[in-house]
């Protein structure tokens, strides 16, 4: 018997905090009043993992899964299937029909096509209404043509542009569901994302589909208290070094030090999914000391001063400060970008 291979610890991880995901969750829950919350797993549950998230989330009373794709729907089919409704949000393409025809998750159908397509399978399946976002969904004038009498609708839905804003396409969208409510009947309806949430109960109908709230991301006033951080990037210090006043450092000089300090090389960088945004603008902690990232974030490394925590030293670990509201600040991505851009090099612990 060969001897087994030598673990190689990770340089970098993501430290995820289920207590926080299932508490966001609840609170989703209970903001979505006579509603019931499910959740967005799509983009492997917005990079975190999605096996590990439907797990907790079911465990915590989840009941609705939505993913893009009927690939993301085979990867928790074993822990779905006869306990959750999963719904494949990009609907059904003819080249998916033989394994959507075996699968139990239901097609969220975009188009009268699809209709047609999956009409004689005599499955369930959402529909999408398309109420002025004009990507995936039905227009609302072509509903008649749906034959809803000899299928078998289970969510009715819509997704909102603009949810995390005040402006008039919300209400407008609001109106237009409506109205098509009116002609394909479901057995459930569904508008709000995570901030159509926040919009208040003429948003919520039956089922509410959280999605980027699941995992810390806050887009609303009304969720500041309550939705908390999951996921915190962490990383190895692998070298120490100090500069001198006028060494430049890292990729076009993008820092030049005005006075002899200390800085810590970190094994993370963009290809990480930590991003040139946070070139000289993003923060790592060392317990409550802040330590600024300095000069241009390269494909592998990062740079961090130490001026405030010099006794820091290699093999030592510090954490990003990665609250998505604060990140997408100091970066100008958006927090999704930022939370479903974390690389498959950072190793994923839950707590």
């Amino acid at each position: 018997m060969s001897e087994a291979k030598p673990i190689i610890p990770p340089t970098a991880t993501i430290k995820l905090d289920s207590e926080a995901l299932v508490a966001n969750w609840r609170a989703l829950d209970r903001l979505s009043g006579k509603a019931k919350a499910g959740a967005a797993v799509k983009a492997n549950a917005y990079g975190l993992g999605v096996r590990d998230v439907v797990q907790r989330l079911m465990a915590a009373g989840c009941k609705d899964f939505f993913v893009a794709n009927w690939q993301e729907a085979a990867e928790i089919e074993d822990l779905t299937a006869g306990a959750a409704e999963v719904s494949v949000l990009n609907g059904v393409r003819e080249a998916d029909m033989p394994f959507a025809l075996q699968s139990p998750a239901k097609p969220v159908l975009n188009s009268l096509e699809q209709v047609q397509r999956w009409q004689s399978s005599g499955k369930t399946c959402d529909i999408m209404i398309n109420s002025g976002m004009n990507r995936l969904g039905i227009n609302v004038e072509n509903l008649d043509a749906i034959p809803s009498a000899e299928m078998s609708i289970d969510i009715v839905m819509s997704h909102l542009a603009s949810a995390d804003e005040d402006v008039p396409q919300n209400p407008i969208q609001l109106v237009q569901f409506k109205a098509a409510l009116a002609i394909v009947p479901g057995k459930r309806t569904s508008l709000a994302n995570s901030a159509g949430i926040a919009l208040g109960s003429d948003y919520h109908f039956d089922l509410t589909r959280p999605g980027l709230s699941l995992y810390g991301g806050i887009q609303r006033p009304a969720l500041e208290d309550v939705i908390r951080q999951v996921a915190i990037p962490q990383a190895e210090i692998i070298q120490v070094r100090s500069l001198r006043a006028g060494d430049r450092l890292g990729y076009n000089a993008q820092y030049i030090a005005a006075e002899t300090h200390k800085v810590a090389i970190l094994a993370m960088g963009y290809a990480d999914g930590y991003l040139r945004g946070f070139s000289n603008s993003g923060m790592f902690m060392h317990e409550d000391i802040v330590l600024p990232v300095l000069g241009r974030v390269s494909m592998d490394l990062i740079a961090i001063d130490l001026s405030a925590a010099p006794d820091l030293a290699e093999g030592d670990w510090v954490a990003c400060e990665y609250d998505l509201e604060i990140a997408s600040a100091q970066s100008g991505l958006s927090q999704y970008e930022l939370i479903t851009g974390l690389g498959n090099r950072l190793a994923r612990e839950w707590t």
